[in-house]
């Protein structure tokens, strides 16, 4: 809708009552941005064709992503682990599905395998004169920055993934982590430059600051209001109250970016009020979150891509998880790729937990089912060599 608004000349506008709960004219900033440019650029050279969008977004998914998650696990683990990893990632169905899907997961999950090449990249520096530091700040600025303009959320994300990687230089030489600091310097001034001008528009829109978009206080509302008791309910049955209706009627005048502000106040109260209750419900996301089981209110193709994709591979991963931690984690470069996994998740299940929120995890989670199948081959591989020579020589 805001694609097909933009190229009518009306601005980041919605033409219609749209979620979250804004009215039909007024501007919204809830939605990517880049996202949308995306879709008005594919719409205004070919004409409204959702398909060709679509199939765009698909073929550049097929080529990036298994790349990118061979770089990935070429980067923190071996080629072997990175060959199989890569594999994966082609085949696996929830990343075939949102490919072909107009929403910012698959771009975001590129973004965010490009990240962690960059940075492995980085981590594997030995010495000051190796670093590469106007060119890596600002292939590192423009990778942050596309992430998160998909996604604001991994902003979150970013202190650890800066602290880590001064950390890693500071372990080694200290002017490997002077350097490390204006690498990040640069990688910072491109995000602010990337975010500045949508911070700008929304100030202009609401008249009052948004850094980029408006959806936390929504999501923290909804995710912890006292409807959801002490489990988790993934998305309100249509029978009862809708999201819309959880709305305190005497907010609901307030524009988009207001209304997200106070909902993350409200939020507090109900957090404050019961902290209990907030705590128990955050654990019980963990079963929306990594739920791989089929469900009777699941149709037979969700339950078959659910069952096939995470379910299978999930032992793997986790096999590859514990083998990974025997190693020296914290002096390891796949330190980052644990941390990425317990900060995104954690904050998904602090605040409204989804399968599709998980997929960015499940990007790297690959890498570590590649750890795990390499290994597995090579402990089964002598016992098929073994066996093959014995029915050889029984032939003769």
């Amino acid at each position: 809708m805001m694609a097909y608004q933009l190229l009518n000349g009306h601005g980041f506008t919605v033409a219609e009552d749209w979620w979250p709960a804004t009215p039909a004219g007024e501007p919204t900033a809830h939605w990517s941005y880049l996202y949308t440019l995306y879709l008005v650029a594919v719409y205004g050279i070919f004409g409204y064709q959702p398909l060709i969008a679509r199939l765009l977004q698909a073929i550049i998914a097929g080529i990036l992503t298994p790349w990118l998650t061979y770089r990935v696990g070429c980067r923190y683990f071996n080629t072997n682990v990175g060959l199989v990893s890569a594999a994966l990632a082609a085949v696996y169905i929830y990343f075939v599905y949102y490919a072909g899907t107009l929403m910012t997961e698959t771009f975001y999950i590129i973004s965010i395998l490009w990240i962690l090449d960059i940075t492995g990249k980085i981590a594997q520096t030995q010495k000051p004169e190796e670093m590469k530091i106007g060119v890596w700040g600002l292939t590192l600025g423009l990778a942050i920055a596309l992430t998160v303009l998909f996604r604001q959320v991994f902003l979150l994300f970013l202190p650890f993934l800066f602290l880590w990687l001064l950390w890693i230089m500071y372990r080694r030489h200290v002017q490997l982590a002077i350097r490390m600091m204006a690498i990040l310097t640069i990688a910072t001034v491109v995000l602010v430059v990337s975010i500045a001008p949508w911070s700008v528009r929304n100030y202009r829109a609401f008249n009052t600051f948004v850094l980029l978009n408006t959806n936390a206080g929504f999501a923290f509302f909804w995710g912890n209001h006292p409807i959801q008791g002490y489990n988790f309910i993934s998305i309100l049955p249509d029978e009862g109250p809708s999201y819309q209706d959880l709305i305190p009627p005497e907010l609901r005048s307030l524009n988009e970016a207001e209304l997200d502000k106070a909902l993350l106040k409200e939020s507090w109260t109900f957090i404050q009020a019961d902290p209990e209750r907030y705590i128990i419900l955050s654990i019980s996301r963990v079963k929306d979150y990594f739920k791989f089981w089929p469900s009777s209110d699941s149709s037979a193709a969700s339950n078959f891509s659910r069952v096939l994709s995470f379910g299978l591979l999930l032992p793997f991963m986790i096999y590859g998880i514990i083998r990974g931690l025997h190693h020296h984690i914290f002096s390891s470069n796949t330190l980052i790729l644990y941390l990425f996994i317990v900060i995104y998740t954690g904050v998904h299940l602090l605040t409204w937990a989804l399968i599709r929120y998980r997929l960015p995890v499940d990007a790297i989670l690959m890498t570590f089912a590649g750890v795990a199948i390499v290994e597995i081959q090579a402990k089964l591989a002598p016992r098929y060599n073994k066996v093959s020579s014995e029915l050889e020589l029984s032939r003769r």
